[in-house]
Formats: C-alpha cells, structure tokens, sequence
C-alpha cells in the first residue's frame, strides 16, 4: 500500500530567504508590467503566504480588515489575479465553492479531496499520479504543464458537518 503524503504543514512554513524571494519576483514582475509596488500589494502577497489552507478573496479581504489595514475587496481581486499572473498563487473552484487561492511558490503537483458536506479541501500528493502522468504524456507526445485532480465524496470524520446519518455508511 502506497502512503500518502499530505500538504497542510506547508503552507504557512516559509523560511526567510523564501519569503524574499517571493517578493522579489513579484517585484519584478509589477516592474516589468509599469506597475507600481504598492504597500497594499505587498501586504496582500504576504497574506496569501502566511495562510495555513485555501482562502478566498472575501476571506482575505475581511482577515485583512481584521488587521487593521485599509485594503479595498477591489485591490485584493485585483492583486489576486496579478499573482496568478505572476504564478505566485494557484486558483481553484472546487464545485460550487467560491474560488479558493494557495501559494503555488516551491510546490509541486498535489491534488485535493473535497467534502460534499463539510466543504474541507484535504490535499494529499500521490507520487503515482505523477507516474501516470508522465506515462500519458510519452504516450501522446506531450508536454504536460500542470494537472488538476480533485475528488469529491463524504468525509468519513465523526464530527464533519452538515452530513445526514444516511451518508455515514454511504
């Protein structure tokens, strides 16, 4: 049987350099496109790097406020989209969610598990996915960039919300 590994002790766990470095290339980004680096921008970037899960932008925004910091939802939107952009952040739409975004920075491939009744987004990273997909790239010549695997069932956790007593043995 094969382990999964799983991803959620790493998203809030950059070292100093890293986080540097994350800023670099945004900077560098902004700088090639003329635009300005604003404190807002920054801050917006250094929020998606110290969340420890998926966030949306309404999230982000009110996690923000929170903080004290003056920072239109339009802004966020928008700086949201610059570092998707930039490839600083991944978006994704799990169902009917609202978009979520993670920091895509030193991450490789892994894939989620959504729960259908408690909305929790797992991830886990499966190092035969990444087999196959280099199988099925051989196989048709092509150069895979970046693949999407979400699943989507029942979370078998006693204390997972919104799931009829039906759905436990489902």
């Amino acid at each position: 049987m094969y382990a999964l590994e799983t991803n959620h002790e790493k998203l809030a766990k950059f070292s100093a350099s890293q986080q540097k470095e994350v800023r670099e290339r945004f900077r560098e980004f902004l700088k090639l496109r003329g635009l300005r680096e604003t404190r807002e921008r920054i801050v917006i970037l250094d929020a998606i790097y110290q969340t420890d899960d998926h966030i949306d932008a309404d999230t982000l925004h009110l996690r923000l406020r929170q903080q004290n910091h003056e920072i239109s939802r339009a802004t966020v939107y928008n700086t949201l989209n610059l570092l998707l952009e930039c490839q600083l952040v991944t978006r994704h739409q799990f169902g009917s969610l609202q978009a979520q975004y993670e920091p895509s920075f030193l991450f490789g491939q892994h894939d989620h598990l959504v729960c259908l009744d408690c909305k929790e987004v797992m991830e886990f990273c499966d190092p035969r996915i990444q087999s196959i997909q280099e199988m099925v790239a051989d196989v048709y010549s092509f150069k895979i960039k970046r693949h999407t695997l979400n699943l989507y069932g029942h979370c078998t956790r006693a204390d997972c919300i919104n799931r009829s007593t039906k759905d436990v043995t489902a």
